[in-house]
């Protein structure tokens, strides 16, 4: 009898201590980029250290990620499409939006550079150049990068889709530098995925371009809203906006560096 209530007492423990593990776990609805990059192996051990909570993350691209919060299937979403969130914000999907760190763009494309874009200062130009004379990758899936890619085409009049040059993958960033290399085409991506990935996926490319301001990538957090889904984990999911903008959380951004000690993301939380 006395085992019996020994079982049943354990039974009880880990049923309770089960039942408050599954309680404190949260989806973040997030971009490739963060993701390829390495930055949530980084970060996110010393959230879920410090509060108990875990966070599994679901990364795709920017406005995916965006859609996934408005149906209530995420509770926190990380992307980088700063007008896009204002809106979900402004619809009521989304509350407590933050900015909370930033890298840049860049084209990559082959060392050989046929578009002869290097050295040119005005990204608009770089894309005009490219047009018809060389290849382009586009990831083409509404991520934060398709997004600012489609804003220079628009600035440069010009209407990629539809022309033999330009191929849309569909896929995340890392797969679709890997395209760009297998092709030797150009494409654009953020600072961040390039310096992880391009000695790991051995890319015989370059960087081509860099440096227009227009080519600031910044990317924000912001908690899905409990009155549009009251099932949302929103206290949960407001600790990780407090944390990831709060000292402690800037610092672990800022520490992120690739191998050869490049710092991929700037911590810029007000």
């Amino acid at each position: 009898m006395k085992k019996i209530v020994i079982l049943m007492t354990l039974i009880l423990v880990f049923a309770v201590t089960g039942s408050a593990f599954a309680q404190s776990e949260i989806i973040c609805s997030s971009t490739t980029s963060t993701e390829n990059s390495g930055l949530f192996g980084h970060i996110l051990p010393l959230f879920e250290k410090k509060t108990g909570i875990k966070v599994k993350v679901v990364a795709r691209g920017t406005g995916a990620a965006i859609e996934m919060g408005k149906r209530g299937d995420a509770d926190v979403a990380f992307v980088h499409a700063k007008e896009q969130e204002l809106k979900a914000v402004q619809e009521g999907f989304f509350v407590n939006r933050h900015d909370v760190m930033y890298n840049d763009f860049v084209i990559i494309g082959p060392k050989t550079d046929p578009a002869k874009i290097k050295g040119i200062t005005a990204t608009v130009e770089a894309f005009r150049k490219i047009s018809g004379a060389a290849q382009f990758v586009s990831r083409g899936d509404n991520s934060g990068t398709h997004t600012k890619e489609l804003s220079i085409w628009k600035k440069a009049a010009i209407e990629p889709k539809g022309q033999k040059w330009y191929l849309e993958v569909g896929q995340g960033m890392e797969k679709t530098q890997r395209v760009a290399n297998e092709k030797q085409a150009y494409t654009l991506t953020d600072r961040g995925t390039w310096l992880a990935t391009k000695d790991k996926d051995k890319l015989d490319m370059i960087v081509v371009h860099e440096g227009d301001p227009t080519l600031f990538n910044q990317y924000g957090v912001m908690a899905v809203s409990p009155e549009k889904h009251k099932h949302v984990k929103y206290k949960e999911a407001l600790e990780f906006v407090n944390w990831i903008i709060s000292k402690e959380g800037q610092q672990a951004i800022a520490s992120f560096k690739d191998p050869l000690g490049n710092q991929l993301f700037y911590p810029n939380a007000k």
